[in-house]
């Protein structure tokens, strides 16, 4: 160590050093929702330099304060820290620990291993000192910022303010950004979230540097103590990432190899409270169905024009990021019905067309209701409200099981579609987003739309590079069909399978949908300019307990649809083409007084709130 001491004056006093290595940094893609709120970064690991001026002062003098308070004053190592390191770990044959400034912290995070030898302590003092001559103290501080670990996945001081605290760096108060400077001691010993009491053992340690450095008064120490921080068990924005892995392989596509050299902002179509509405329904009806085999579920939410504003791919994307909205294809069950009688109504009958629930057989299969007995004549819009199976089969037998695929794939299922007796009851394998394509026909006024989530991408701090065409909207559901059909689906909420999911004083239609060996239950629903779609099931494809499109799922689109629909002006069904989209970026606005979260889908040209229900 004294050799080390030796090599430093030397290095110090002499003209001559050997060349920085290159500072390499991938470049990041970051994703916001529609208001500008960051949902995710796909990616290199290191955001870029930290500019310091931009944050309050005392946010960097916690770093200072408590990693290394003479920073402003050393060229690159602390004399007097290695000396003390080196009475303590005298005769310990070893690399003093503990004496490292913030200038050899960040040296070994941009050039060297940790591994603790005397070579690499040597070289990363070498570094150091080199980094003091080529960089300014903001730009090395900058930099630092920008690299060290928080735990919990966050690299950098901008995403552990986001995954800790929900807000940017610039917005941090002195307590919450003394207890980000604690964590650096120990990710995992001094991480907010996970060890909230050591947490705050030791950011009482750093607000007391703080205040010995004159970073901070007593007063202000005090009245920081006072606080408690809202820390996030987990990242706000965590439900977001099945979106975001989604768009990011669809981003690279659209733009070129130079524009992905640089760091990119793309702006998306999701909505931040809708889709933390969406979490909390899908968080608490699992809980609720939990002993009844229900373990997962995935929801996609789009307005008119196919935007898509929530989406759901799993319970839990830290233990589970495959993505059930996009990538699961499973059975429709009778989610299916409304893509038959569309075409039955297509073919001259009317919601009052006499049929009858008796036993049937066609082409030796023989379906059977979910209730054992037959209702005998009924009309064709209480066959759909009921989800009646014989009615269904032989409708679509008499329609031509042809038929009914074609009017399937014309409103947006794009999986391969079998034509055999049972794809009338949904034995077609479909993913929830394209369902919700689908059913956004039915709440549109007729149009079929594809979904989409990537709305602009710019470079970070420069231009526009590309901007999604205004949506092609295709009329292909025509009236009386479409008005016909929406009536018969408003009936399922109001008096059949869907009555959980009624929400008063709204126009709201939709179809249940359950398999026969009760493995994919699914809810189907929409008012004007909104569709949301729920899927749940196992992912083994094991039965549920009987749980049906009328219990869980319903439960969970009527808990998302309650939040979203207080933040939409009312709006019925449509039967004329949707609206035009907006031709330019939203901007945020407060939120309104009273409002409890989640929070949730605001009309256009008003932002959402962001939640703020922390662990």
């Amino acid at each position: 160590m004294f050799a080390m001491l030796a090599v430093a004056s030397l290095l110090t006093s002499g003209p001559q050093l050997p060349p920085l290595p290159p500072i390499k940094r991938e470049p990041q893609i970051t994703y916001v929702d529609r208001t500008g709120a960051t949902l995710g970064v796909r990616g290199g690991r290191f955001g870029p330099p930290v500019d310091v001026a931009r944050l309050p002062a005392y946010v960097p003098a916690a770093f200072v304060a408590i990693e290394d308070r003479r920073f402003y004053s050393h060229e690159g190592f602390d004399a007097l820290g290695i000396a003390r390191a080196i009475v303590s770990d005298l005769g310990q044959g070893k690399a003093a620990q503990g004496a490292s400034t913030i200038t050899q912290q960040l040296a070994r995070n941009l050039f060297l291993s940790s591994d603790r030898t005397m070579e690499r302590k040597a070289l990363e003092l070498v570094y150091a000192i080199e980094l003091e001559r080529a960089y300014s103290k903001p730009q090395i501080l900058g930099l630092y910022l920008s690299r060290v670990y928080f735990g919990s996945g966050a690299y950098g001081l901008e995403a552990a303010a986001r995954r800790y605290y929900n807000k940017s760096a610039e917005r941090l108060t002195v307590r919450e950004a003394a207890s980000l400077a604690a964590v650096m001691k120990s990710p995992t010993e001094y991480d907010p979230a996970q060890q909230p009491e050591r947490s705050t053992e030791r950011t009482r340690l750093v607000l007391d540097a703080m205040v010995e450095t004159g970073a901070i008064t007593p007063g202000q120490r005090a009245r920081a103590l006072a606080q408690t921080p809202k820390v996030w068990k987990q990242a706000p924005a965590e439900p977001a990432q099945y979106f975001v892995d989604w768009l990011d392989g669809q981003t690279r596509r659209l733009v070129n190899a130079s524009a992905l050299s640089r760091d990119l902002v793309v702006e998306t179509t999701l909505d931040e409270g809708a889709e933390a509405a969406a979490a909390y329904a899908a968080e608490t009806t699992l809980v609720r169905y939990r002993s009844r085999g229900v373990a997962q579920a995935a929801l996609v939410a789009m307005d008119g024009l196919g935007r898509v504003r929530a989406m759901i791919g799993g319970a839990d994307y830290q233990h589970g990021p495959f993505d059930r909205a996009v990538d699961a294809h499973r059975q429709a069950g009778s989610s299916w019905k409304p893509f038959v009688y569309l075409a039955a109504l297509e073919a001259g009958r009317t919601p009052d067309s006499p049929v009858v629930d008796e036993p049937v057989t066609i082409n030796g299969w023989t379906p059977a209701n979910y209730e054992p007995e037959y209702l005998g004549p009924i009309t064709l819009e209480t066959a759909l409200a009921h989800s009646i199976n014989t009615v269904a089969a032989r409708l679509a037998d008499e329609v031509g099981r042809p038929v009914v695929a074609a009017a399937a794939r014309r409103v947006g299922i794009v999986s391969p579609i079998n034509t055999d007796p049972a794809m009338a009851l949904g034995t077609t394998l479909v993913t929830p987003l394209e369902m919700a394509q689908a059913y956004d026909s039915f709440s549109n006024g007729g149009y079929r739309v594809a979904a989409y989530g990537v709305q602009r991408i710019r470079v970070a701090g420069g231009p526009v590079i590309y901007q999604r065409p205004e949506p092609a909207v295709t009329p292909v559901i025509a009236n009386p069909p479409l008005g016909e059909l929406d009536q018969m689906l408003r009936a399922v909420i109001t008096s059949g399978t869907g009555v959980h999911a009624a929400i008063p004083g709204y126009d709201l239609a939709g179809k249940t949908g359950t398999t026969s060996d009760f493995k994919d239950a699914w809810f189907c629903g929409f008012t004007g300019g909104l569709t949301a779609v729920v899927w749940v099931g196992r992912d083994d494809a094991t039965p549920m307990a009987k749980i049906t499109g009328g219990s869980a799922p319903a439960d969970l689109w009527r808990s998302f649809m309650t939040a979203a629909l207080k933040r939409l002006p009312y709006q019925a069904i449509p039967t004329g083409p949707p609206p035009p989209a907006p031709a330019s970026p939203l901007a945020p606005a407060p939120s309104p007084p009273g409002l409890t979260p989640p929070g949730l889908i605001p009309p256009e040209g008003v932002a959402p709130p962001i939640p703020t229900t922390p662990s």
